[in-house]
């Protein structure tokens, strides 16, 4: 059997941690395009997108 449920979902927050930083440093330097694109990785990541996108600038809303 795998780790407890604690475990697991300890280990996609701090994945997930490390994929938004990831996402963060290449959205400070991106075109509007690619902007976009970064903001549905988000999307399809954390379910408070819609936070970080707003917080981030990267979309017009």
């Amino acid at each position: 059997m795998g780790g407890s449920e604690r475990t697991r979902e300890l280990k996609r927050r701090r994945q997930r941690a490390k994929k938004l930083g990831i996402l963060k440093r290449k959205a400070q330097k991106a075109s509007s395009g690619d902007k976009a694109a970064i903001a549905n990785k988000i999307r399809s990541l954390t379910p408070g997108a819609d936070t970080i996108i707003t917080n981030w600038k990267l979309e017009d809303s």
